[in-house]
């Protein structure tokens, strides 16, 4: 017979008499022992394509940030993190588009969380078009349009409004890392924006 036993709050410490404080951050993981699942597990992901569209439902602009890695090196990105323990894609996802786009984005979540696709990231190239040196990751990708002021946060130097023509670029491509060039493309294509 299996028993469950919590998982330890790295947070914690001893109260009066022993008792536990409420726990502020449930689901995650401290460096040390992210690092140990990296190795051992996939980590589930949200993406998402922040975009503009017109009274129509067409894209006519898409939002890509410009971040400034540890090296100095400039590089675009998507929408992007991690889905906690507990958490629901829905609210994964909105919760990344504010913590990179700000609180005033206004994100217009879809009614059905189907991504358009299902990209998988693996530590070593050529398995897939996506690589990531720290992890196999697997990354639901949205397509969310965006109605608010954006205004970038966390790491995110800004983020550039491009017509579709303009992501869908080589240029554009060759700033992103891991093969999320080929993921804007599909995001494009899903939303009938490649042509």
């Amino acid at each position: 017979m299996s028993v469950r036993t919590p998982d330890p709050d790295p947070d914690w410490t001893p109260g009066p008499e022993g008792a536990r404080p409420p726990n502020t951050n449930p689901g995650w993981l401290s460096d040390v022992e992210l690092a140990e699942v990296r190795r051992r597990l996939p980590i589930l992901y949200i993406e998402a394509v922040p975009v503009r569209v017109d009274g129509l439902g067409q894209v006519i602009e898409v939002g890509v940030l410009l971040r400034a890695r540890s090296t100095g090196e400039m590089t675009r990105m998507l929408v992007s993190g991690r889905v906690l323990y507990g958490e629901t894609l829905r609210d994964a996802l909105f919760r990344h588009l504010e913590k990179d786009l700000g609180p005033m984005a206004f994100p217009q979540l879809p009614t059905s969380p189907v991504p358009f696709t299902v990209a998988e990231y693996f530590p070593m190239p050529g398995i897939t078009a996506f690589t990531d040196d720290r992890q196999h990751a697997v990354s639901m990708a949205y397509v969310v349009p965006v109605t608010g002021t954006c205004d970038p946060r966390q790491d995110a130097l800004e983020l550039t409004w491009m017509t579709p023509k303009e992501a869908a670029s080589d240029a554009v491509a060759a700033e992103m890392e891991g093969g999320r060039g080929a993921l804007l493309r599909m995001a494009l294509a899903s939303v009938g924006q490649l042509r």
